[in-house]
């Protein structure tokens, strides 16, 4: 458990964070990508919740699932329409701020996600936060992915942290699960993707229903 901090400082010595729903908001990109591919290829759209349960997940690991013997041609359409339009990524309102505001408090900041490298740099760019995040692990850097810990214990790895006083910040239940599984405390937000109950029932250590919540809670006297 986190102990108290004094004025200006954290309960964790480093935090993780996810990207996609958490520090940027590519949620109307990712699914449009989505329904894009699969008109394009099947001939019909995707459920929406499906595809919102796929955000967090590897992009050709959750093409598989929708039909094997066409996800490489799905994966191929959804990556060009997406990089087509980079003009829908926007970053969350006060995001920015809550980097700063770990740096100045002298806490480690990484971000790992499941997002392939060259459009997670492009979405940091986009959004100004290429400097506030000095350690980015993707979907290349590790063989397996959440729920699996590796890429969060990479991370933290990276940053120079250890699990002990160690946070992980993600919008899905999958993200609630990796930080349990990497012994770091979870922290949910709701304004991604994810669905309220579904990361309660992962058990965070946390939910952060808005942006000052989630800043309160990694900085809580600042």
């Amino acid at each position: 458990m986190p102990s108290v901090s004094p004025p200006g400082s954290s309960p964790w010595s480093t935090v993780v964070f996810d990207l996609d729903g958490t520090l940027v908001d590519t949620i109307g990109l990712i699914v449009a990508s989505y329904q894009h591919a699969a008109r394009e290829v099947l001939g019909h759209e995707l459920d929406e919740r499906r595809v919102l349960a796929f955000i967090g997940r590897p992009l050709i690991e959750c093409w598989r699932e929708v039909d094997a013997a066409k996800a490489d041609a799905l994966f191929d359409s959804y990556t060009e329409w997406n990089e087509a339009h980079p003009h829908l990524i926007r970053l969350y309102a006060g995001a920015d701020d809550l980097l700063r505001g770990l740096h100045a408090a002298g806490v480690g900041v990484a971000v790992a996600t499941s997002k392939r490298r060259d459009p997670a740099l492009l979405a940091l760019e986009r959004c100004g936060l290429t400097e506030l995040v000095p350690v980015l692990v993707t979907m290349e850097d590790t063989p397996v992915h959440k729920p699996d810990p590796a890429p969060l214990l990479l991370a933290l790895g990276r940053a120079g942290g250890s699990v002990e006083s160690a946070a992980y910040v993600g919008d899905a239940a999958v993200d609630m699960l990796a930080a349990r599984a990497a012994r770091m405390q979870g922290i949910g937000v709701l304004w991604g993707a994810g669905e309220r109950a579904a990361i309660e029932a992962a058990d965070p250590y946390a939910v952060a229903p808005t942006m000052p919540d989630l800043h309160a809670l990694l900085l809580p006297r600042d």
